[in-house]
């Protein structure tokens, strides 16, 4: 009997840490003093600019876009330069309920990497909507 009780409770004490780290820390979102950051470069590693992958870590803070932060990608720098200035600003403030609807402009002259920031940032948005 007293070795079962120790058994359980050297698998809680091991267990304990995975489970309190719950859905929030999984290598695709981190979540810290209430933001939560979606880094989408595994989940866009198939989503694709005019040369590559374009990801992102999108920063949610109670259901709205606080930040979203362009990683590093192959993307000409002046495009990515035009994505930074023009484009990820609109994000900010956007709810999350607004961001599945799409309304965000796109770069002109980026239109490859407008639409792979613009899928990134969806599939950030929707798999925070599912796991946190």
């Amino acid at each position: 009997m007293k070795r079962t009780i120790l058994r359980l409770s050297l698998l809680l004490a091991l267990a304990l840490p995975l489970i309190s780290a719950g859905k929030a820390d999984d290598g695709v979102m981190t979540k810290s003093g209430g933001v939560y950051v979606v880094n989408t470069t595994t989940l866009g590693k198939k989503v694709s600019g005019y040369v590559g992958a374009t990801p992102l870590k999108v920063y949610i803070e109670k259901n709205k876009i606080t930040r979203v932060e362009l990683l590093s990608n192959q993307e000409t720098p002046k495009y990515n330069a035009m994505i930074k200035r023009k484009m990820l600003p609109q994000y900010v403030g956007k709810t999350v309920k607004e961001l599945k609807k799409g309304n965000v402009d796109g770069v002109t002259g980026a239109t490859f990497t407008s639409n792979a920031v613009k899928e990134n940032v969806r599939l950030a948005v929707e798999y925070y909507s599912k796991k946190k």
